[in-house]
């Protein structure tokens, strides 16, 4: 087997797909708040009937980082492409807080990117190790959900991106 071969069977045994015959997982309300220090409801994340794809990450993270990076080579034309929006919601904690928003400035990300200091959000979402990774659908239904990284499982993401956007089955 080729390395990409591995890399589509290991995702396959570390994905979890919300859908159970028709039946998905509408995003918890959780406030989290943005690099400002606004707070925002997770139920207002929205995009326009297009999908989500909401990055669990944190500073210290160092396959998150590059998940989000291997992302932003590409984030300009997948957004061109399929409408879709990243939403990266740190989870570092409060003590540590204050060196999110100038890390994101530093990486030249222009994800939407919001601080879960307290845990809420990734608990509700049963968030245990990051990079953990959601693709919502235009109704803000999780459809896909993958925990880790290694280097291609930005592909895999976009091509499901694609499939979900042109009303495919996410197998």
């Amino acid at each position: 087997m080729n390395k990409f071969s591995y890399s589509l069977l290991a995702l396959f045994f570390v994905t979890g797909i919300y859908a159970q015959d028709g039946n998905f997982s509408k995003l918890p309300n959780v406030t989290v708040k943005d690099v400002k220090g606004n707070s925002i409801s997770s139920e207002d994340f929205e995009n326009n009937g297009k999908p989500i794809i909401i990055s669990f990450w944190a500073t210290w993270c160092k396959p998150c980082i590059s998940e989000l990076n291997a992302i932003n080579d590409y984030y300009d034309e997948w957004v061109e492409e399929t409408g879709v929006k990243l939403i990266a919601v740190s989870i570092d904690d409060a003590r540590n807080a204050a060196r999110v928003r100038p890390f994101v400035l530093g990486q030249g990300w222009e994800y939407e990117v919001y601080l879960d200091e307290n845990s809420d959000l990734r608990r509700a979402m049963n968030v245990n190790n990051p990079p953990h990774t959601f693709l919502l659908n235009g109704k803000g239904e999780v459809v896909w959900q993958h925990n880790g990284y290694v280097p291609g499982d930005e592909d895999i993401l976009y091509d499901l991106v694609v499939k979900l956007n042109r009303g495919e089955p996410l197998e």
